[in-house]
């Protein structure tokens, strides 16, 4: 009984720990997100420049890179997008794409522009559609919107027009022309990112 208990504390512990560990990235509730292997949804969006982008046209030209990102007032995103910018020939040289994707509107896709003079396809993500494909959406925490509006003076759920406050797992897909994810960078802790060396040797 003795080992029975022992076994049952320690799993308890772990599973509140990783539930902390979660809350202090802002997730209520994590999401799974797609695995390697899996068909990529389709989706189709219109991107900064008013250009209808479909991934089903994106891919006859070769793989494509999906990243999804937070928002213009996440200073991880905007350094991540930025690196992906410095080697975006590197990318094409490779006959892939990029298309960013997040739920913030138009008004905050053109703070991102300004910080990160992207030059890739980005899609604002109206109404989470392409997220919640992807299994990559969140609903954020009281504590953490409250924690943005006081440190990044944003306020998550306005940037994005929403009445309640959602965000993606800023994660990271390499979709092969067949349609299938060949590679998924996925954790909670915005912080972890797929860089750009693990996307060229996965391309």
């Amino acid at each position: 009984m003795k080992i029975i208990y022992f076994v049952f504390v320690f799993i308890m512990t772990n599973i509140f720990a990783f539930s902390q560990d979660y809350n202090k990235y802002g997730v209520e509730t994590a999401p799974k997100g797609l695995r390697v292997g899996a068909i990529a949804p389709t989706f189709e969006g219109v991107n900064q420049v008013g250009d209808n982008i479909s991934l089903s046209e994106l891919l006859k030209k070769g793989k494509v890179v999906v990243i999804f990102y937070r928002g213009y007032w996440c200073p991880y995103c905007s350094k991540y997008l930025k690196q992906y910018q410095d080697s975006l020939q590197l990318i094409v040289d490779k006959g892939a794409s990029i298309v960013a994707i997040t739920p913030e509107q138009e008004d905050g896709v053109n703070k991102t522009l300004d910080d990160t003079e992207a030059e890739f396809d980005i899609i604002s993500d109206k109404e989470n559609i392409i997220q919640k494909k992807y299994k990559v959406l969140f609903k954020v925490t009281n504590k953490y919107n409250a924690k943005i509006r006081t440190f990044l003076f944003a306020d998550i759920a306005k940037n994005n027009g929403e009445e309640e406050a959602h965000l993606p797992v800023p994660a990271t897909f390499i979709i092969g022309q067949d349609g299938k994810i060949e590679f998924v960078q996925f954790d909670v802790n915005y912080k972890k990112r797929a860089t750009v060396k693990d996307i060229l040797q996965n391309l």
